[in-house]
């Protein structure tokens, strides 16, 4: 007994020292808590910045993706850009070559107005001599000039054989034509009034406007070699007046024939072929 006592009492420290070690034991025991508490922040740290990285690397991701769309855009911008722009390129010079044609056109017909003017102005200046304004009158309209004779002068009433007097005056129509080159067609139109007839072969106004007109077309033909080709024979009848028919003077105006001096349409069609510059 005696000597267990004495091994407890070696055995057993101070109680000052005893609460020195508790205090040093807790002590440790909050650090070590800390330090849990530490390292599992560390941990949700860890697993916030390994989120952010994945994050960040996908964003990385998704714009090296949208750099690329955008490079292609920009691309196919710049093809579309250098194609509307060759597009535009070709359509101002398709707009410069249609301007450029029809000025081409234009001088060709303001070539042609005053050819005809002149024409106008040479029938007028041979046909005025010992002829009343009332028998013939002489017009240009743009590119066609018109003579417009009274049938009184041309034939007698009712008939299509031409008068001498119309002789004299188709032969100064006909060397005015025959002075222009070959562009240019002659077309007598035969009027009448709206009075009936049927005589001596001449069924109805109709045949007569014909009738008339065709003896023009061969008076010019075979006694003053007017080309053929460019002769046209057309008959009106009552059905176009200049004037009224319910007198005297209006149905004297209505019987007439009128010789159209006009470019020929193939001419002009071949003008309209024709290249710029040729």
């Amino acid at each position: 007994m005696a000597i267990m006592s004495s091994v407890v009492l070696s055995s057993c420290v101070s109680k000052k020292q005893y609460t020195e070690l508790e205090g040093k034991f807790g002590k440790n025991k909050q650090e070590l808590v800390d330090i849990k508490a530490d390292l599992m922040k560390c941990e949700i740290e860890k697993d916030k910045n390994t989120t952010l990285v994945s994050t960040l690397e996908q964003q990385v991701v998704d714009l090296k993706k949208d750099k690329e769309t955008t490079l292609e855009f920009v691309g196919d911008l710049t093809v579309l850009s250098r194609s509307a722009s060759e597009n535009i390129k070709e359509t101002l010079a398709q707009m410069a070559k249609k301007d450029e044609f029809i000025h081409h056109i234009q001088n060709a017909m303001n070539a042609k107005d005053s050819l005809n003017l002149a024409i106008g102005f040479k029938l007028k200046s041979v046909l005025k001599d010992g002829l009343n304004d009332e028998d013939i009158q002489v017009n240009v309209e743009k590119t066609v000039v018109y003579i417009s004779i009274a049938d009184k002068l041309l034939f007698r009433s009712g008939s299509a054989v031409i008068s001498d007097r119309a002789i004299a005056v188709l032969a100064k129509v006909a060397a005015v034509v025959n002075a222009q080159s070959d562009d240019m067609e002659v077309m007598v139109e035969g009027y009448t009034d709206n009075i009936s007839i049927s005589r001596n072969g001449i069924k109805d106004n109709w045949d007569l406007s014909v009738k008339r007109a065709t003896s023009v077309v061969r008076v010019l033909q075979n006694k003053f070699n007017v080309a053929p080709s460019r002769l046209v024979a057309a008959g009106r009848g009552e059905y176009t007046p200049i004037d009224t028919n319910d007198t005297v003077e209006g149905r004297s105006k209505n019987r007439r024939t009128r010789i159209v001096l006009m470019p020929k349409l193939d001419q002009f069609f071949d003008i309209l072929n024709t290249k710029v510059g040729e």
